[in-house]
């Protein structure tokens, strides 16, 4: 109709489970592996052994095939501007993380990611997204952020990419705002929180409890939260890593062949594409992927 109004998607998560409608992503036109952590660091030492070998137009097609998940699912992908400078900007979820109040613009510690800030900034301000905060008392990453239920934030620190200090400041942002926000160190094996757990639908959460210390898994538990347990040996290679969609669907991978059988089990959709050439270089889906916007939960 003329002279009407656009409509302006509502930016911002209060969860990370319902109905996803918008999220944002990259393109790693100019991905390569380098040595930027424990997760490729493996992937390198190993590959005389393995045989394994980048491969950039597999890569590409592995993540258009993602892409062509969501679109089908009703999601609306934004991108990241490709920078080759910034050859690994497109994993989106660390360098900003979307809460209630809008986007927290993260402090990145790897060398080849700190001006990862640059594109992610650019695209909330050429999109009119306001920012909520910035991380600035120490080193902080969107992976470490992770909202396990309305109200509910864990947040991790392994110290080689999120600090104790930048995710104390953090936390304090959250609980300010009415929410309780738990920190807890990590494994650096696991680089970020949702490495460990990642939720899947109201008061389910998939998490490697191995890997996790008795006391979180007792806060999740006391949360109300029911845990399906991720075997470490899928879970160390990002098994847990996953992207619930809404509507009982998920959006896993398929190196996560077992977690996904007990998801189907349960009764969930399950897309499980090849996504090796990105957790062989040190993220999952759910690192490529930082959500805009979802319905509330």
């Amino acid at each position: 109709m003329a002279g009407q109004s656009k409509l302006v998607p509502k930016w911002g998560i209060n969860n990370d489970h319902a109905k996803l409608n918008h999220v944002l992503l990259g393109k790693p036109e100019f991905y390569k592996w380098v040595d930027a952590g424990p997760l490729i660091g493996r992937t390198l030492a190993n590959a005389d052994k393995t045989g394994v070998t980048f491969d950039l137009q597999l890569a590409m097609r592995q993540h258009s095939e993602m892409v062509s998940i969501y679109e089908e699912n009703g999601v609306i992908c934004h991108y990241l501007e490709a920078d080759e400078a910034l050859h690994r900007n497109f994993f989106a979820r660390d360098s900003s993380a979307m809460t209630p109040w809008g986007p927290l613009i993260c402090h990145m510690q790897l060398k080849c990611r700190r001006a990862d800030y640059a594109t992610v900034i650019k695209f909330y301000l050429e999109n009119d997204i306001p920012i909520w905060k910035f991380a600035t008392a120490g080193h902080f990453e969107g992976g470490d952020f992770n909202i396990i239920a309305p109200g509910k934030v864990l947040i991790g620190y392994c110290g080689e990419r999120s600090e104790q200090a930048g995710s104390e400041q953090v936390a304090g942002f959250v609980r300010a705002m009415g929410w309780e926000a738990v920190t807890a160190p990590i494994s650096r094996e696991f680089v970020h929180m949702d490495g460990l757990i990642v939720p899947l639908a109201d008061n389910l959460a998939v998490a490697c409890i191995d890997a996790m210390e008795p006391w979180l898994v007792n806060v999740v538990r006391g949360w109300g939260i029911e845990i399906v347990d991720v075997a470490y040996r899928e879970a160390k290679n990002l098994g847990v890593n996953l992207v619930a969609l809404g509507d009982g669907k998920v959006l896993s991978m398929a190196g996560a062949s077992e977690l996904n059988a007990k998801m189907r089990a349960l009764g969930f959709e399950v897309y499980d594409p090849d996504m090796s050439m990105f957790t062989l270089g040190g993220g999952g889906v759910h690192c490529l992927s930082q959500a805009l916007s979802r319905e509330d939960a």
